[in-house]
């Protein structure tokens, strides 16, 4: 599926929240990335398809600093072959202890025009990454280097990142709850049904908000129907 203008917009105007909603009514239960931390939370909302990097355990032979003058370095081309646009989203096991990239990759991937940056581990130079205007989830900070816990194993292959599933160019959305995953397939009615929930609970928070009860309007009753399809006419939403 391509991400249209329309589709990102909508996405980027609801919450991960409504959006695992809308998941679990067709099944999908595991979408949301558990445990992370938006490093900047002044960044733009984060929604994009998913370019993935995969690490598995380091070997002391084959991880040190030498590696990285290799071209063909997985963590290297991930850095400079994500699509403008896309998300990158790091496989780390959940293992934090080292870093899964650092402020100058990820000043990269901000200057090349990625939508964001997720991992299921940490990443290092977090006081430069949180004044970058770019997105970046982990689960806390490691200095070490990659090298000290990961291999750098392949890129844009199905990963799992905290657990949860994630293909390329799965539909990858954050806020500043988290990280939820979107089969491709689905995006585009996903967002559909998600940015009419959002509409439908901002009557609802409206009118909570004015001293009315949930009874009758959430879930709406025929008459709280009536009253959203003529107070969504009236601001024209």
């Amino acid at each position: 599926m391509s991400l249209n203008d329309a589709i990102r917009a909508k996405l980027a105007a609801v919450s991960t929240a409504t959006l695992t909603t809308v998941l679990m009514k067709r099944g999908l239960r595991n979408a949301f990335i558990s445990d992370l931390t938006l490093i900047n939370p002044g960044a733009p909302r984060m929604v994009g398809p998913a370019y993935t990097l995969r690490y598995i355990p380091a070997r002391e032979d084959l991880d040190h600093l030498k590696v990285f003058e290799d071209r063909g370095h997985p963590q290297r081309r991930a850095v400079e072959e994500c699509p403008p646009g896309h998300v990158l989203v790091i496989d780390s096991r959940k293992d934090h202890r080292a870093a899964s990239a650092g402020g100058i990759l990820l000043s990269r991937l901000y200057k090349r025009g990625v939508a964001g940056v997720v991992t299921d581990g940490g990443f290092r130079d977090t006081p430069d990454i949180a004044r970058l205007d770019f997105p970046a989830y982990h689960v806390a900070p490691a200095a070490p280097t990659n090298l000290v816990r990961h291999h750098a194993a392949d890129i844009d292959l199905p990963i799992g990142c905290g657990d949860v599933p994630v293909y390329p160019r799965d539909i990858i959305v954050g806020d500043g709850e988290g990280v939820v995953v979107i089969p491709a397939v689905i995006a585009a009615e996903i967002a559909e049904e998600a940015f009419e929930q959002t509409v439908f609970e901002d009557f609802v928070e409206e009118q909570v908000m004015a001293g009315r009860s949930i009874f009758g309007i959430y879930p709406p009753d025929p008459s709280a129907k009536a009253e959203f399809s003529a107070w969504r006419a009236a601001r024209k939403r």
